[in-house]
């Protein structure tokens, strides 16, 4: 018999959404081995669907996701080799770069804890929906670990001066405090957050997949570039984008639109 596809997730089609669901309620979500490969594989599969606008990355349960799962420290704490901590490291880093490198937007939806590889999983992706109830942790350092790889979105996400405060005090916020800072993007009601966060995601699948697709290339492509170059990179981006069948459309649609108005 052919063993499930997924086994530590879900995913579903909503839509123009791809719903990636972590679907380790007992363990609190905890990242391991299989389910770093189970996030990357559903996010290749996302990839290669024409029809995927947005993913939108949820949990099972009362957490998002609590960091390490115990096996993985387990491996640490027994002295594993450096060629195994290298890759265990590269997994989720490579999990990492693969959400910011996918040509749709990747939506967070986190509730109850988001603390340490679950606070840096929702950090990189591209918009963070929190549950009132929600609260991140960058708890690594409490186990005279350090949250290597995290730290190059963290920093850019809210400044060195911040960033190494939550790194250094391992304190979680709370959902309101993390909209302050800028980690997340809006706080919904505990009640009937899951409806709430697929909405958001459905809206925004609703529009200009080309757009979108420039749009996030563009904004993180430039990221380094001085001035005139940021400015020249939009220019070209510019003049792609209105050679596309949905700028054409759209524009086509709202000229219409005022001369019947």
């Amino acid at each position: 018999m052919k063993p499930p596809k997924w086994e530590l997730i879900r995913y579903e089609e909503d839509g123009g959404v791809r719903v990636v669901s972590l679907a380790r309620p007992e363990k609190r979500n905890a990242l391991n081995e299989q389910l770093l490969d189970e996030l990357f594989g559903a996010l290749l599969e996302a990839q290669q669907d024409e029809a995927a606008r947005v993913v939108l990355l949820r949990a099972d349960g009362p957490d998002f996701c609590s960091g390490a799962d115990l096996s993985q420290l387990e491996q640490v704490a027994s002295g594993a080799s450096p060629m195994e901590n290298l890759l265990d490291a590269h997994q989720i880093g490579d999990l990492l770069v693969a959400i910011r490198a996918a040509r749709f937007p990747v939506i967070a939806a986190v509730q109850g804890r988001a603390w340490a590889g679950g606070a840096g999983l929702a950090t990189a992706c591209d918009m963070v929906l929190a549950a009132e109830d929600a609260s991140l942790a960058w708890t690594e350092i409490r186990l005279g670990f350090v949250p290597a790889m995290v730290m190059a979105v963290l920093r850019r996400v809210v400044g060195e001066k911040v960033a190494f405060e939550l790194i250094a005090t391992g304190e979680p916020i709370d959902a309101q405090r993390a909209r302050e800072l800028g980690l997340v993007n809006r706080v919904l009601p505990n009640e009937g957050f899951d409806d709430a966060a697929r909405a958001f995601a459905r809206d925004i699948a609703t529009r200009s997949p080309s757009g979108l697709e420039l749009s996030k290339r563009l904004f993180y492509g430039s990221e380094g570039l001085s001035f005139e170059n940021a400015i020249a990179r939009g220019a070209e981006v510019n003049a792609l984008a209105r050679m596309t069948p949905d700028t054409r459309e759209g524009v086509r649609a709202f000229l219409e639109k005022k001369r019947k108005g």
